[in-house]
């Protein structure tokens, strides 16, 4: 039973730093929440109202740990139109429905189309994330008081040089109380969170929404609910895989897709307008603030109606200029910046920079992430649809002495065999010796040289050699150029 105990309950240095990091994240959805609630069209407790719904529920049914879900400007868009055309009743029903499909999907696996997103898409979803990041920034620094730029100089000032000093307190927590503190206590006058919307004064109630029980009625909404399922599902799958990544974890995409439909479900019953994973709030707590349990994802969204309902008054006197530096901060993070090094541009294949830079083009002309990757995705698969070919597999021989394995693998690698080629291998019981022969297939892309040397990693981290051999002359070539140039890390 020790074994099934969550890491927070027997670590204390866990529990601290999945506490500091929902706090640090609440703070953060507060402005956005009550931002994309004005986007929507609705009152500023909606937005809220999600984002606490959707934290507390997906932490639980969710299947990607230390992910945060709430109410995100990708959903408010779709949904806009129809509570501005309909009524706020037709918004609610609309997001209980895309709920219900988004269960639906997850159900029939639409998760597994996520192995056709190539890694050149991925690179460009995060690089556009950044950009998208910092342009939702630009308008809290125009036309405002002078005293805004110093205080987000300061603020980043804090984030970088404070973990120099220590690390046991976030450092964008510490940036938010010393610039609140210092603002208050001069007297600046500098736009506040108190400034975006009133903050609600008790919890949400659950009901039912107020539309007719009509095919009519289902008609209306049905477009823009599978609008909203399919953008949510989007964008909460590719900020699975970021997580991923970063925290070298393999999370459950079909478990996270019906999740989310739970989430949005609940989340309409109680009033709120729905949501998805938000990539910027996933980042600052995973990626700054160091989370990796469910609990800070949970207590991201009691924070959230915490600060709001208990601490209202003080939280409406944080300057955004605090939560600007953060979000800046989250930007410089978030963007691959290796990816646009002129060593790496000079090796990658033509193919694989006009995939990454037409995924950025879309996702910046249109402020929607799922269109991105969708445009980035299908250009991918026109770029390598002539040399697509069924999927590779691995077949293991162990030398009788027991001295070495020796893989073999057939098949074509491109990015969707490459994404499950790196689970086939049994890096925990090889022996030290581990030969890969590729002399029956071809390496087409840059995902499959990061997939080898995802492999090559793992091995080495148990202290086991591996030798590639068998390549033919292409793929010879591209090994060499692109072998451990594919990570900043």
């Amino acid at each position: 039973m020790r074994g099934l105990r969550p890491d927070w309950l027997s670590d204390p240095k866990v529990w601290h730093t999945e506490v500091l990091a929902g706090l640090v994240v609440a703070l953060a959805l507060i402005p956005e929440a009550i931002s994309f609630s004005i986007i929507a069209g609705v009152d500023p407790a909606v937005g809220l109202f999600a984002s606490f719904t959707m934290a507390v529920v997906i932490s639980v049914v969710g299947g990607c740990r230390a992910m945060i879900s709430a109410a995100t400007g990708a959903v408010a868009l779709v949904i806009a139109p129809l509570n501005r055309g309909h009524g706020f009743g037709y918004l609610i029903a609309a997001v209980i429905l895309a709920g219900v499909i988004q269960v639906g999907l997850g159900a029939l696996g639409v998760a597994k189309l996520m192995r056709f997103v190539p890694r050149s898409v991925m690179v460009g979803f995060v690089n556009a994330l950044a950009i998208l990041i910092f342009m939702a920034q630009v308008p809290e620094m125009h036309d405002v008081p002078w005293a805004v730029y110093p205080l987000i100089a300061a603020g980043l000032g804090l984030m970088v040089f404070f973990p120099k000093v220590t690390k046991v307190i976030p450092a964008p927590l510490v940036s938010i109380v010393i610039l609140t503190v210092i603002t208050v206590a001069a007297g600046i006058a500098v736009p506040t969170v108190g400034d975006k919307g009133a903050l609600p004064s008790s919890l949400p109630v659950p009901g039912l929404p107020d539309v007719p029980f009509t095919l009519d009625t289902l008609t209306t909404i049905a477009p823009y609910a599978f609008a909203m399922a399919l953008v949510g599902l989007m964008e909460s799958l590719m900020t699975a895989k970021l997580v991923d990544e970063i925290t070298d974890t393999h999370s459950s995409k079909t478990r996270e897709s019906i999740g989310q439909g739970i989430a949005n479900i609940v989340t309409g019953f109680f009033g709120g307008m729905g949501g998805c994973a938000m990539i910027g709030q996933t980042m600052i707590n995973v990626k700054v603030s160091g989370a990796r349990t469910r609990l800070s994802t949970f207590l991201a969204g009691v924070f959230l109606m915490v600060l709001c309902i208990v601490f209202g008054p003080v939280v409406s006197d944080i300057p955004m200029a605090a939560l600007v530096a953060v979000m800046v901060m989250v930007c410089f993070a978030t963007f691959d910046w290796h990816s646009i090094a002129p060593k790496t541009i000079k090796r990658m294949p033509a193919g694989e920079i006009t995939v990454m830079v037409i995924t950025v083009a879309c996702v910046v002309a249109t402020h929607n992430l799922a269109i991105g990757v969708v445009a980035g995705s299908v250009t991918a698969m026109v770029i390598f649809a002539k040399r697509v070919a069924h999927l590779a597999e691995v077949t293991p021989i162990t030398a009788p002495d027991g001295s070495r394995v020796v893989y073999t693998v057939t098949g074509e690698l491109f990015f969707a065999s490459s994404n499950d080629l790196v689970g086939q291998f049994n890096y925990a019981t090889d022996p030290d010796k581990v030969v890969i022969d590729l002399s029956a297939t071809h390496v087409w892309d840059a995902s499959s040289v990061a997939a080898l040397d995802a492999i090559e990693t793992k091995y080495a981290q148990r202290g086991k050699s591996v030798e590639i051999i068998g390549l033919n002359d292409p793929s010879a070539d591209l090994h060499g150029k692109l072998t451990g140039e594919l990570t900043s890390h």
